[in-house]
């Protein structure tokens, strides 16, 4: 493949991975699945089934991990809008919810409260 091949969730490079991309191969950096139909160069959002195979068996989840056997890795899977929005979602629920161990910090003091209430 003359393209590089990018995590469609991430946007890791795959160039460590051995071709072609076996059922089991996973994203080095966020450990997701890659042979699934988000990753596949006949996933198509706009048609039926969001497949241009019409010989592939409809795939309900687009992201888990699947036995199609047209699979065709894309170079092309990965998009940067998509996982700006992704990222910017998760900063938006740390500053909600706070980040895990300040959080549970947090948590912990409110509890101690609590308790000495009824002491």
């Amino acid at each position: 493949m003359a393209d590089e091949l990018l995590c469609y969730r991430c946007g890791a490079l795959l160039a460590r991975l051995t071709p072609p991309i076996s059922r089991q191969d996973k994203c080095p950096e966020c450990s997701v699945f890659l042979h699934v139909c988000r990753m596949c160069s006949f996933y198509d959002a706009s048609v039926p089934k969001q497949c241009r195979e019409d010989d592939a068996e409809e795939v309900m989840d687009k992201e888990n991990l699947n036995f199609c056997e047209w699979y065709r890795p894309s170079a092309t899977a990965f998009d940067a809008e998509r996982a700006g929005e992704a990222r910017r979602a998760q900063q938006d629920l740390e500053a909600l919810f706070g980040e895990g161990e300040t959080n549970r910090s947090s948590a912990d003091e409110l509890q101690q409260k609590a308790e000495d209430l009824f002491k």
